[in-house]
């Protein structure tokens, strides 16, 4: 099998494209939780702590020199850690809620009991009779 046969019948199991539409939909949901954190739920922290910015706050370890013209600031910018801290355990717990919903439905399957099995068709039953009395009778 030639590699490029190879890759080919890869690509195109269902399980790779779904990973694609999961990896798809997942940065897609990732810029709707940014969009939430840094819009949404940052401002309202923000006002209750006095109208920090908290995407602005950082420990500067080296002023910037107005004197020259290369950018020499160099600061540790935590307040953008801290939003994207909250945005983790937002998509964290979100995706907790969609394994969790998946795993009550499938102990909920397993806890189903199996369908009892159909009647044998009339084909079925006759050869099944067949059967038995080819058993019974006794070998010449």
């Amino acid at each position: 099998m030639s590699l490029i046969s190879e890759f080919r019948e890869f690509a195109v199991k269902g399980n790779v494209v779904d990973l694609a539409v999961g990896v798809i939909i997942g940065a897609a949901f990732n810029g709707i939780v940014k969009s939430l954190v840094d819009q949404v739920v940052m401002p309202p922290i923000g006002l209750i702590t006095g109208g920090i910015d908290f995407s602005k706050l950082e420990w500067v370890l080296r002023p910037e020199n107005p004197a020259t013209e290369a950018v020499e600031k160099v600061a540790i910018q935590y307040g953008a850690f801290l939003n994207t801290v909250i945005q983790f355990l937002i998509v964290a717990w979100v995706v907790f809620l969609v394994v969790r919903g998946i795993n009550s439905l499938r102990r909920q399957q397993a806890a189903q009991p199996d369908p009892a099995p159909a009647a044998p068709t009339p084909t079925e039953a006759l050869l099944t009779e067949i059967r038995d009395e080819l058993k019974a009778r006794p070998n010449p």
